[in-house]
């Protein structure tokens, strides 16, 4: 099963219920390498889901002691392409990152900044 690292409103009750239908259960860790930032989000819909207009975002800077807290939770396949569907409208890109706790997640991260963009 992928594992999600969430920074952001995938962490809160509400949008865990409109996007998964379930709560998840998670542990705390930090990603690595990355510091948080905001994007402004205009899609109502998503607006209307998270209850706020401008949601937590992190940017890639390669430095060791830059970390993000978050929560880190195993979720399905489909779970997963229903994180992709809701994060899409923000120019969020889905990653690979290292973890503090030495495990590898799924990330969103701002798509001008992640690793590898050009």
């Amino acid at each position: 099963m992928p594992l999600l690292f969430a920074y952001g409103t995938l962490q809160q009750e509400h949008v865990q219920l409109s996007t998964f239908g379930r709560l998840l259960q998670g542990q705390r860790d930090e990603l690595l390498g990355f510091e948080q930032s905001l994007v402004r989000i205009e899609d109502p819909q998503v607006v209307a889901t998270s209850g706020e207009t401008h949601h937590a975002n992190v940017t890639f800077n390669g430095r060791n002691d830059s970390r993000v807290g978050g929560t880190l939770f195993e979720i399905t396949d489909a779970e997963l392409a229903a994180a992709d569907h809701y994060e899409q409208v923000a120019a969020y890109k889905r990653v690979a990152a290292m973890l503090a706790s030495g495990k590898q997640a799924w990330v969103y991260v701002d798509a001008g900044s992640a690793p590898g963009a050009s």
